[in-house]
């Protein structure tokens, strides 16, 4: 379950413009640096259902509550929840939390917390990000301090922040990063794109992006777990669906509710 609520909040993509095959970050970010948000709103809110096969095993959830201020910032109060249901619950009970608070202007983390529960296994953060000293604290761990990437995202701002960039000129075969600060780690992570396809959904056929995760061995992902997603091609550039190959059968992830949209999604007629 940890993987599966890992890659949903990752699989939006592109942290820079596209036009190499391999893409690095933003080397520097200054402090009034301003990220055009034409993307998402206050209100949002996406629901997934996690299968595997013809057996529901979770439902993921990913909302933008309110505007509050943060560090003397205004910030988006983002909440991300993951859950087992059904059959599921009685081998690996689940109940995931993620909390940021990213700046509005600069859609970058301000604070991130963490509260999870994964059968029987348990973890809290409480981070709270300096982007002006590259420095993380977790006041749920002693607040201690760590040394974090320029522009770092935590594993919720990602999803939102990624969707902010214009990818219009990404080619087959380009690998756009994302970096991201968690469990007290830097980890950086590369989304190839494979192409443009049009996958049917419950609300339509949409057209969209196709992407497989890579990352160093040994990490969370490996490119040979034969994970694909697939991305809205439109002003919203929302995860539609993700696949993972096990050894038997596969788990995925579909899109099965949204609400306020900044803009409509684009059906194909």
């Amino acid at each position: 379950m940890k993987k599966i609520i890992t890659l949903l909040v990752l699989v939006l993509f592109g942290l820079s413009s596209v036009n190499s095959q391999r893409i690095d970050a933003p080397k520097e970010v200054s402090e009034n640096k301003s990220v055009d948000n034409n993307v998402f709103k206050k209100g949002e809110y996406l629901k997934y259902r996690i299968h595997y096969g013809i057996i529901n095993a979770g439902i993921a959830e990913l909302s933008i509550n309110e505007k509050v201020v943060k560090q003397n910032r205004n910030a988006f109060h983002m909440v991300g929840t993951g859950r087992t249901i059904g059959m599921a619950e009685w081998f690996f009970k689940t109940r995931d939390r993620y909390e940021t608070y990213i700046d509005m202007d600069s859609i970058v983390p301000l604070e991130f917390i963490r509260d999870v529960n994964e059968g029987g296994y348990t973890i809290k953060r409480h981070i709270l990000f300096d982007h002006e000293e590259d420095k993380a604290v977790d006041l749920d761990a002693n607040s201690k301090s760590f040394d974090i990437d320029n522009n770092a995202q935590d594993l919720l701002s990602t999803f939102y922040y990624a969707r902010c960039i214009n990818t219009d000129n990404v080619k087959v075969g380009d690998e756009i990063p994302v970096r991201m600060f968690l469990d007290h780690e830097m980890f950086k992570f590369y989304f190839r794109y494979l192409g443009k396809e049009t996958v049917d959904t419950e609300f339509g056929e949409i057209r969209c992006k196709k992407f497989i995760p890579i990352v160093q061995s040994g990490r969370v992902f490996k490119e040979k777990e034969g994970m694909t997603l697939w991305v809205t091609d439109d002003d919203n550039r929302l995860p539609v669906r993700l696949e993972t190959e096990l050894a038997v059968g596969s788990i995925d992830i579909d899109l099965i509710s949204y609400k306020n949209l900044r803009h409509p999604i684009e059906f194909r007629k």
